[in-house]
């Protein structure tokens, strides 16, 4: 009796003891691709942030070429919103908010038709001169470049790259915070006169 009471809390307290565990880097999996991906200073190699794990998905040079695109309407996107507020309206009958969501609402169809053939024109030169290896989005020899500023040396490619990726991505979360402080006034610390 005395020995399987003895059984029993030896056996019991196994339970409570610690069990090794395999020494693992990162529980994310991230697409190797990334590894080739240029980083700052501030953001080493060592840390890929993929917290949704979509580098198992999606090719890895799209994501980034998608990024650079979103980060570069959203710099528009940012200058937009605010410039109504602090230079006014142009002379239109149509819109005469300062207010970017009205704005949207109050401009006429017709506007809205010339946006959008005018951003297919631009698609179209874009997917073209991609045709012919030039690139709009990072690469190496750039299809636009009026005023001659892309560097000829590939370290002040690089540079020039990342600091553009860093702008778009601040523009993307400046950006989202206007809009949820239209509205939900008060969520984000912006001026009165951007909110």
């Amino acid at each position: 009796m005395k020995s399987i009471a003895a059984l029993a809390l030896i056996s019991s307290a196994a339970a409570f003891a610690p069990t090794p565990v395999s020494k693992v880097g990162s529980s994310l999996g991230y697409a190797k691709e990334l590894d080739s991906m240029p980083t700052s200073v501030e953001c080493p190699k060592v840390f890929q942030f993929d917290p949704l794990g979509l580098s198992d998905y999606l090719p890895v040079d799209w994501a980034r070429r998608a990024e650079l695109s979103n980060g570069r309407s959203a710099m528009l996107a940012t200058v937009g919103w605010f410039f109504p507020k602090v230079f006014g309206t142009f002379a239109s009958s149509d819109v005469t908010t300062t207010d970017p969501i009205d704005a949207i609402l109050q401009a006429d169809p017709q506007w809205w038709a010339q946006w959008i053939l005018i951003c297919g024109v631009f698609e179209t030169y874009k997917y073209k001169k991609e045709m012919e290896g030039k690139s709009f989005l990072g690469g190496d020899d750039p299809a636009v470049d009026y005023l001659k500023l892309w560097p000829a040396d590939q370290a002040a490619r690089d540079d020039l790259k990342m600091k553009e990726l860093k702008n778009g991505r601040l523009a993307m979360i400046g950006f989202a915070g206007f809009v949820a402080n239209h509205f939900i006034p008060g969520s984000c610390p912006v001026p009165d006169i951007i909110a």
